[in-house]
């Protein structure tokens, strides 16, 4: 994949914002509330599937190798381990199927925009509920039901989320604009 100068600086701008609302948490359990999805599903809506994916990517891969930059300052190889590295693994999936909705038409409006957030975040669940239920259960031997596992990594999440969800989609709204009204 060949990038250009502009997209490279836009996917670096979104790895940083992604760590940064890591740093932004409030710890409540195995997976604390952070402003880490909102600026996933930005990525996706502003760069763009392939764009917002590897924004992701990088993320991953620079916490992966030893960067603190996930949540509670944590980093390297043993994060894997953690039960909060499936929603980590949803995050890139999320910014490529957010940009994938957003940008499949030549103009956006707010419904596909907030659309996609809502199914963005639906997607990191669907990634992050099930591995922190296999963490807790055959990694870190914390027996959990999937219905727990539902309740403490999903539904206590879902209000913020929609919030941070109907900013996002705002936010990239008034951005599209923006770019728009400069014709760039």
């Amino acid at each position: 994949m060949n990038l250009s100068t502009k997209e490279m600086i836009l996917t670096s701008l979104f790895t940083a914002l992604t760590a940064i609302g890591a740093f932004l948490s409030i710890p409540i359990g195995d997976v604390p509330i952070t402003l880490q999805s909102m600026f996933v599903i930005l990525s996706g809506l502003l760069l763009g599937p392939k764009l917002g994916a590897l924004s992701q990517i990088v993320y991953v891969l620079l916490g992966l190798s030893g960067v603190r930059i996930f949540a509670g300052f944590s980093g390297g190889p043993q994060t894997i381990f953690k039960p909060s590295f499936g929603f980590l693994i949803g995050f890139i999936f999320a910014g490529y199927i957010v940009g994938r909705i957003a940008h499949n038409k030549k103009s956006i409006n707010f419904r596909q925009i907030l659309l996609a957030t809502i199914i963005g975040t639906f997607v990191i669940y669907l990634f992050g509920v099930p591995y922190m239920y296999l963490i807790l259960n055959n990694i870190l031997d914390t027996p959990i039901s999937f219905s727990m596992a539902l309740k403490t990594g999903f539904i206590i999440f879902l209000p913020g989320d929609i919030l941070k969800a109907i900013l996002s989609s705002l936010v990239a709204l008034k951005i599209y604009s923006r770019i728009n009204a400069a014709h760039l």
